[in-house]
């Protein structure tokens, strides 16, 4: 036996009802706030979360009682309200109470062929949606007809074994039944879970009076809106069914639109222009007092126009921010609220091509999507490979089974980057983002036949060095062929944007670039400085490429100074370049970094090449590379350590560091560079080579007769450095912590394999997200804020920042808030997600003081 549910869990909306978004959903609020603005909604009764749960569990409202709102012929619909339109939800029933007596009633008044189609439709999606018979049975692509409305009936009476309900309230009561158990399905709780709902969100259920849109005098149904979807800018778009013509058209004339019914398609200006200019109004009226741009869904029934729901429009990124800035601009909405309506990771959409939603896609593998954005391009195996396609202007994408330092001329010649193995901070993810390149790592279902130059697919497909493919690291797939792209949208909404957001945040933002190139990409997001250079990329221009390698072959510290003498002059016009670009602001440049086995190659025909280009025996070649290889080269001769045990190379790069800085203080603003010293992990590394910079930037100040300042500080990448900050703060103006390395060593992974077993650590809840991906605050974390409390007791002006990969996500630089860092800094592109993503911090605290 059936519980019914108390009558007061449902309730007629009117100005004053107790209805709320948390209660009752989202479309039975702005419904109530449609009739607080005196439009023309129909009547409405509104169920609430817990009525319809306990619909689910087989209690049941008093369906006879809600139709009595609706007069002695109720001809109703029920939609879904949930708490957030993107967590979905059962579709639509329309024409709850069509039966036989309705059916002769519209016949009479409207003829059999509308009539007709009004009681099949309503037919079809009852069997299908609610008795959950074949859809099969009740679908033709004939025309709706006597005949077919008959063959339904008998269709449904003999599947189920009684004639089709004619009683508008046991018809709404299997509606309901029917709708509140579609909603707790478990198919339809794991949808909306994977769109961010909870797993106890509730739904409730709106019954509103039908306006049937049918009538001899005009009459119909449609949607309008009054900005482009796509771009954000005034536009008014809709689409409009004459029910009485059974025809749907839309007009423009001179930028408006005018709803039509006329066969031959003409205008019927003067019967729709009063609901036209009605409408108009209406969206006039929800622009101002909801604060949003809203499609506005309407009837028209004998003339008479009602506003049946109201939603925000649906918009791509770029009109997301446009509807955002013009709502700004004119009143309707603080700059504040602009700023909190845009997600940082939408951003992505306007700073890189796309591939077109609408596009086909064929999907050859997949993988994690390291960088967003999509290109087209021909496959390439070699960064050699790669820099000739560019040179005769030909887009290549270049696979690598993991890309090294080595292939990063070749990354530039490139449009995009695949790789089979690495993780999000792996080397090619780290470079791709600073480069702005598409970047898929990790990808599965795929071999690469290096000898060959061959991609095989786990589905068969071979695809050759040459083919066309298109790579989007956006949703981390290759796809077969040249897909359509869409373009970037960098405009004045964006700017404007951004500009507000800088206004609201309260940490900096800068960006790690390595080339000119870079730091213009960085200068024109309008990042805040340069917050990490790795001064070892400029050392693989082919021009350099050889003097470095001289230097590695020198027999003493003299012959490595001879070779470092002639790369003085060259990394002098890097600096240079690179404080014009950011015109006086802070750049920290990294001293070198990695191991030297990095700059030789390892092939047997690059060991050739070499030999030759050095004048060595190939035999002396191999030897010297061999005593340069190491197990763990990551954790070996690299960093500090070499410049310890090579100060040379560190004082070559002081020396044009400060050489560079005399020259650009001439031209322009002063520069204080920044000088950071990386994979410190004791007290006494710092004052070895502090007191050899120390002793260079004298000697230059007397060299030159020319006054500069720096400051020197030191790359947290060791747990231990961390852990002894208070130590090494004594002889650092500041600390940046590089959480790439240090997630990595804290961890005890290879970020360029944990790619492939992170997904299933995830999957198991080993770890709650890739560590590498995004900041692990319990572990990693409790290492920044150990540093950042020990290094400041020892220095309370210590300036402190994190310059990996994680200070482009939003939790780390919420982290970074929170333990009092000054700045964060990320590859260029992610620059604009970082500010928006700062302000929305800084904003959200404010609300809640």
């Amino acid at each position: 036996m059936q519980k019914h549910v108390d009558l007061a869990q449902f309730i007629a909306l009117d100005q004053v009802a107790p209805v709320a978004t948390a209660t009752h959903g989202g479309r039975a609020k702005c419904l109530q706030r449609l009739i607080r603005l005196d439009l023309p909604v129909p009547k409405t009764v509104a169920l609430p979360f817990t009525t319809v749960r306990g619909i689910a569990a087989g209690e049941m409202v008093d369906t006879q009682e809600i139709l009595s709102h609706f007069g002695p012929r109720p001809l109703v619909s029920v939609r879904p309200s949930s708490e957030d339109p993107d967590w979905g939800g059962p579709g639509a029933i329309l024409n709850i109470g069509m039966n036989n007596a309705r059916h002769a009633e519209f016949a009479n008044l409207l003829g059999h062929e509308a009539a007709d189609g009004l009681y099949s439709r309503f037919i079809q999606t009852y069997s299908v949606q609610v008795a959950h018979l074949d859809a099969d049975m009740f679908h033709s692509e004939a025309a709706l007809s006597a005949d077919m409305l008959k063959s339904m009936l008998a269709a449904y009476e003999e599947e189920t074994d009684e004639p089709f309900p004619q009683d508008p309230a046991r018809q709404l009561r299997d509606v309901l039944r029917s709708m509140a158990r579609a909603w707790e399905s478990t198919s339809a709780r794991l949808l909306r879970q994977a769109q961010g709902a909870p797993a106890d969100a509730g739904l409730g259920l709106v019954v509103q009076e039908m306006a049937p849109g049918m009538g001899p005098v005009e009459s119909g149904s449609g949607v309008i809106q009054f900005v482009s979807p796509q771009t954000g800018l005034p536009q008014i778009t809709g689409r409009y069914k004459s029910q009485s013509q059974g025809r749907e058209s839309l007009d423009e004339k001179g930028g408006a639109i005018y709803l039509t019914r006329d066969p031959r398609g003409e205008s019927l200006e003067e019967l729709c222009s009063e609901a036209f200019e009605q409408l108009k109004t209406f969206g006039e009226t929800c622009r101002a007092r909801l604060r949003e741009e809203m499609q506005i869904e309407f009837a028209i029934d004998a003339g008479a126009l009602s506003v049946l729901d109201a939603v925000p429009v649906a918009r791509s990124s770029r009109a997301a921010v446009r509807i955002a800035v013009t709502l700004a601009e004119d009143g309707v909405i603080s700059h504040d609220e602009a700023v909190l309506r845009i997600q940082p990771q939408g951003l992505s959409e306007l700073l890189h091509r796309q591939v077109d939603s609408e596009a086909e896609r064929d999907t050859l593998s997949t993988g994690i999507a390291a960088s967003p954005g999509a290109a087209t391009g021909r496959i390439v195996f070699t960064s050699t490979t790669a820099q000739g396609y560019a040179a005769r202007g030909e887009a290549c994408i270049l696979v690598r089974r993991e890309t090294s330092p080595g292939d990063v001329r070749g990354m530039h010649a490139s449009v995009a980057v695949l790789t089979e193995r690495g993780g999000m901070t792996s080397h090619a993810a780290v470079i791709a983002r600073g480069l702005g390149l598409p970047c898929v790592v990790g990808a599965r279902d795929m071999t690469i036949n290096r000898r060959d130059r061959k991609l095989l697919f786990s589905d068969g497909r071979v695809f050759s060095e040459g083919d066309v493919v298109t790579l989007d690291g956006t949703e981390g797939e290759l796809l077969a062929g040249k897909v359509p792209l869409l373009e970037p949208a960098l405009d004045d909404a964006f700017r404007t944007l951004l500009a507000w957001a800088d206004d609201a945040r309260d940490i900096g933002v800068r960006a790690n670039a390595d080339t000119p190139a870079e730091a213009q990409v960085a200068r024109a997001f309008e990042a805040e400085g340069i917050g990490l250079c790795r001064t070892e990329h400029m050392f693989f221009e082919s021009d350099r490429l050889t003097v470095m390698r001289e230097m590695i072959f020198a027999e003493d510290a003299e012959g490595r100074e001879a070779a470092l003498e002639r790369l003085i002059p060259m990394q002098v016009a890097d600096f240079r370049e690179l404080f014009r670009i950011m015109q006086g602001r802070p750049v920290c440049i990294r001293l070198f970094d990695p191991p030297l086995h990095e700059f030789l190659p390892s092939s047997r025909e690059g060991l050739r090449e070499l030999a030759e280009a050095l004048h060595l025996p190939l035999s002396k070649v191999t030897r010297r590379v061999d005593a340069l290889s190491e197990f763990n080269p990551m954790l070996g001769m690299r960093g500090v350590r070499l410049g310890v045990t090579m100060p040379e190379i560190y004082e070559a790069q002081a020396r044009a560091i400060f050489l560079a800085t005399i020259a650009s203080s001439s031209e322009g603003d002063p520069i204080i560079p920044e000088v950071m010293i990386p994979l410190v992990s004791a007290r006494r590394e710092v004052e070895l080579v502090r007191s050899r910079i120390d002793a260079v930037a004298a000697a230059v100040r007397t060299e030159t007769g020319s006054a500069f300042d720096y400051e020197l500080g030191v790359m947290v990448e060791t747990p231990r450095a961390a852990l002894r900050a208070q130590e090494i703060a004594e002889h650092s103006s500041f600390l940046s912590f590089g959480t790439n390395d240090l997630t990595q060593m804290t961890y005890g992974l290879s970020r360029d394999d944990a790619g492939r077993f992170m997904n299933d650590y995830v999957r198991q809840s080993v770890y709650p997200e890739d560590p590498f991906h995004r900041l692990d605050v319990e572990g990693v974390g409790e290492l920044l804020r150990m540093g950042a409390l020990r290094g400041r007791e020892t220095r309370p002006d210590l300036a402190l920042s994190l310059c990996g990969e994680h200070g482009g996500d939003a939790e780390s630089i919420e982290f970074c808030r929170e333990i009092g860092f000054n700045y964060v800094s990320c590859s260029p592109f992610r620059v604009p997600a970082a500010r928006l993503a700062a302000a929305h911090l800084a904003l959200s605290d404010q609300r809640n003081d």
